[in-house]
Formats: structure tokens, sequence, C-alpha cells
């Protein structure tokens, strides 16, 4: 299991942690944000095909910023499945 830590921008959370393995995603964890609703996308992911989440999370909007928390994670994870 690969262990990923990606600083997200402009937005809430401040660190985003997460582990691939097999292709799956794992311990996805955020520091700072909307506590409970990133708990919330951290367990919907728990096992989760890491290439889906990208699809599903890529280009959700927080507030007009452009981007989210989950849009972060998005861009993390297509980041750490290029390596």
């Amino acid at each position: 299991m690969k262990n990923y830590t990606y600083t997200p921008n402009g937005v809430c959370s401040r660190q985003i942690s997460f582990s691939i393995e097999g292709g799956k995603l794992y311990n996805v964890s955020f520091v700072g944000g909307c506590n409970g609703n990133l708990k919330a996308i951290g367990k919907l992911l728990e096992g989760a095909d890491a290439r889906h989440a990208v699809e599903i999370l890529k280009g959700n909007d927080c507030a007009g910023r452009g981007t989210s928390c989950a849009d972060q994670l998005a861009r993390a994870v297509e980041k750490a499945l290029e390596e």
C-alpha cells in the first residue's frame, strides 16, 4: 500500500492523506475543512476504485471557488495514479 499526502489549494482543508493499493482508495482523510462532510467522503471512498473516484469528484465546486476539497482530492489521486 502506497501512502500519499497532498497540500490542497484554494480550499479550507490544509492537508489530504490517502493510500492506494491495487487501484483502490483507502484511509482518505483531511485536515481542516468541513469535518463531517469530509469524514463522510472518506468513508464513502474506502475501497473504491481510484479512477472512478476521480471521475465522480473532479470539477466539484465549493462556493464559486473553482475547486473544492473533493476536487482537490480528485486532483491528488489523479496525480498519484500518474506516478
